[in-house]
C-alpha cells in the first residue's frame, strides 16, 4: 500500500523565503496563509444609510454596512456588489472607493467602495436578522459591529478621495 502523502505539516523557512511556513515533507508544496480581503459598500438611496443587522457571528446582532469575504474569480468591486445583494438584497452601482482599512491583527484588508442604490428596496439576507435605511443623524453609532464600519461611514461621510487606515491594535473581532 502506498503512503498517503503528508500534506503541508512541516514548519520550515523555505529556500529563498525569510518567514516560516507550513511545508509537506513529501513532495515540498509551500502552504501560504495570506490576508483575508473583506469587500462592502456604504450603500444610499436618497441621503440615507444601508446598515444591516447581522444574523452571524461576530458581533450577532450589531449593525454593519453589507460586506464579507470576496470569493475567488470576482474583482473586488464586484464582490462588494454581490455582498450588498446577498445581506441586504438591494442593488448598488458601485462608484467609487471610499478606502482601504488594514486590520493586521486579524490578518484582514477591508475594501468598502461607495454604492449608490437603484431604488429603496431591500430585505434582510440569510446572514441578517434586519436591514434599514438610517439618516445620518439616526445611524445606532453604539451598535455598529466594527470599527471599521465606523472608519468606513467617516470616510463616506468626509467625501474626500480614498483612504487608508490600519486598525489599532485592540480591534480583534473578524468580518464575513
Amino acid at each position: 500500500m502506498a503512503k498517503k502523502p503528508a500534506g503541508p505539516i512541516v514548519e520550515a523557512i523555505p529556500q529563498g523565503d525569510n518567514r516560516t511556513r507550513l511545508v509537506c515533507p513529501d513532495c515540498g508544496y509551500i502552504e501560504y496563509t495570506n490576508p483575508k480581503i473583506v469587500v462592502g459598500a456604504v450603500c444610499t438611496w436618497k441621503g440615507r444609510i444601508l446598515l444591516c443587522k447581522r444574523g452571524i457571528a461576530p458581533a450577532l446582532g450589531r449593525w454593519t454596512i453589507p460586506a464579507g469575504y470576496m470569493e475567488v474569480g470576482e474583482s473586488s468591486a464586484e464582490g462588494a456588489a454581490r455582498e450588498v445583494w446577498e445581506e441586504a438584497e438591494a442593488r448598488v452601482t458601485v462608484e467609487s472607493l471610499i478606502g482601504i482599512y488594514e486590520i493586521p491583527q486579524i490578518s484582514q484588508i477591508n475594501v468598502i467602495y461607495r454604492a449608490p442604490m437603484l431604488g429603496p428596496e431591500c430585505a434582510a439576507g440569510e446572514e441578517s436578522q434586519a436591514v434599514a435605511l438610517f439618516s445620518w443623524s439616526d445611524i445606532p453609532w453604539e451598535e455598529l459591529a466594527f470599527d471599521s464600519v465606523r472608519w468606513s461611514l467617516e470616510r463616506f461621510a468626509a467625501g474626500g478621495g480614498p483612504a487608508v487606515g490600519v486598525a489599532p491594535p485592540r480591534e480583534r473581532t473578524s468580518q464575513s
